[in-house]
């Protein structure tokens, strides 16, 4: 089957058995690594992308599903010379370690944060309910969103 998706703004066509996470097109075919294969059953957030523009895990998402949608993925957000706000809070906090976490993370939260421009930190914690971390603990996480000067910075592509 031949899937056509706009990826980061980039339409292009995919000869793939339909039943393809996403996922795996995104890293094996468009070498778009950002969204991390760890769990595979969509539990730890590490997969997330927007979906035509709705935060989803990736890795639960066949291709067949998703003929002319348009994804973005974390490298779609900012180029890594110039991180976004939210990225550039995380960093500045030292919220990455592992770095498996990050992308969905970031993922989850610019569309939380499209929603809620002025968030609590119950309500950031809530946000990042389906995103696990390992490393860093989440306090962290939440102190760089609760950092930024501008909410709506985040949310422009």
């Amino acid at each position: 089957m031949t899937v056509e998706l706009t990826i980061n703004g980039e339409t292009n066509a995919f000869a793939v058995d339909p039943r393809t996470p996403l996922l795996d097109v995104l890293r094996d075919h468009c070498r778009l690594t950002g969204a991390k294969s760890v769990c595979r059953e969509g539990f730890c957030g590490a997969c997330i992308v927007i979906i035509n523009g709705e935060a989803a895990p990736s890795c639960l998402r066949p291709v067949g599903m998703l003929d002319g949608s348009e994804i973005v993925t974390i490298e779609g957000l900012a180029p890594f010379e110039a991180p976004n706000p939210l990225q550039q809070a995380m960093l500045d906090h030292d919220v990455v370690q592992c770095g498996m976490c990050f992308p969905g993370m970031v993922m989850t939260l610019t569309k939380f944060l499209e929603t809620r421009p002025a968030p609590t930190r119950n309500e950031i914690k809530a946000a990042l309910v389906g995103n696990v971390c390992r490393c860093t603990g989440y306090e962290r996480i939440v102190d760089a969103v609760m950092s930024l000067d501008d909410i709506r910075k985040v949310c422009a592509p």
